[in-house]
């Protein structure tokens, strides 16, 4: 059997019904893996803007720590 997927042609011979499976599956869901490592990629980028705001929200070392009651932040 010869699959041909965009530019990249390859040629497998399938011995089973598994096999036909598996390299259906290979062809249809090869764009929901590029779709996956993108939203991966999306999520490491939000959890370091996320972490950089903490950072920047951190009270300075050295500081008075005698804050009023009222102008804590719940953690």
């Amino acid at each position: 059997m010869q699959v041909r997927i965009g530019k990249l042609t390859q040629v497998r011979e399938v011995r089973s019904v598994g096999g036909a499976l598996r390299l259906a599956e290979s062809v249809l869901l090869a764009g929901g893996r590029q779709q996956a490592r993108l939203n991966a990629w999306a999520a490491v980028c939000e959890n370091r803007r996320y972490a950089a705001d903490r950072e920047s929200d951190a009270p300075l070392p050295g500081g008075s720590g005698g804050a009023a009651e009222g102008s804590r932040r719940p953690v």
